[in-house]
């Protein structure tokens, strides 16, 4: 199936795609014998692609790799930081993402805690953050106050967010204390910093933010910092949220 160039020279794990885009529009990169543009979508089971004067072989591609990683607050979510900062993949062997093209499915901001998908199985990457697919993410959420049985409902029915509507949320109450509550949220959208954004807005600002599920794919007791690799019971088991 023709993906984009850049996913493509990425799931080989040759680089980033960021870097990828830099490659094709620097010209290092040709389909079929004529250099490649950005944009430009290709399948490496029918087509010729060739960086630096190699070709892409499949035999050379890594095998699909699915890594469910619990991730601790200051560690950054992304594959490289420029500033030398602590990123999920320094959580792993250089052995297990050492060329494999592994990227991040649904992001965490810095400050917030728990499950992080790696993987370079575009497919399934496609099918968890494809936006008609709605799948559900779920966190345990400290707020400072008490949100009103009104304010829950609102959060619940969905708020105005930069102009957009966000979707009917779960929200539940599972501790109170004077001062504050832990809530469970269930979304199935991923706006940049929705939990945050949407509990400043509606006086109850986040405190600390874990998640604890992706879909069906519980955290459940993996330590702070470590890692397990996805089984295909995992893999089946998250392709049946998307699947008919």
């Amino acid at each position: 199936m023709p993906e984009r160039l850049q996913k493509v020279l990425a799931q080989w794990g040759l680089t980033s795609r960021r870097r990828a885009e830099q490659w094709i529009l620097a010209g290092r990169v040709k389909v079929n014998g004529i250099i490649a543009h950005l944009g430009q979508m290709a399948d490496p089971h029918v087509d010729q692609i060739v960086v630096d004067g190699v070709a892409l072989e499949l035999v050379n591609r890594p095998q699909h790799c699915s890594i469910l990683v619990h991730k601790p607050i200051g560690v950054i979510c992304t594959c490289h930081d420029p500033y030398g900062r602590m990123t999920v993949l320094d959580l792993l062997p250089r052995s297990l993402h050492q060329g494999q093209g592994l990227h991040i499915v649904g992001r965490l901001d810095a400050d917030s805690t728990g499950a992080v998908l790696l993987t370079n199985d575009g497919a399934l990457t496609n099918a968890l953050t494809h936006p008609r697919h709605h799948v559900a993410k779920t966190y345990r959420v400290w707020v400072d106050g008490n949100p009103s049985v009104s304010t829950l409902q609102e959060w619940r029915q969905g708020v105005m967010l930069a102009g957009r509507k966000t979707l009917p949320a779960t929200v539940r109450v599972v501790k109170r204390t004077a001062t504050q509550s832990l809530l469970e949220v269930v979304l199935r959208e991923g706006r940049n910093r929705q939990i945050r954004n949407v509990a400043e807005l509606l006086g109850h600002p986040v405190v600390s933010l874990h998640r604890v599920a992706i879909g069906n794919l519980q955290l459940g007791n993996l330590p702070v910092g470590q890692y397990r690799v996805l089984t295909p019971t995992d893999i089946k088991s998250l392709r049946s949220l998307v699947e008919g």
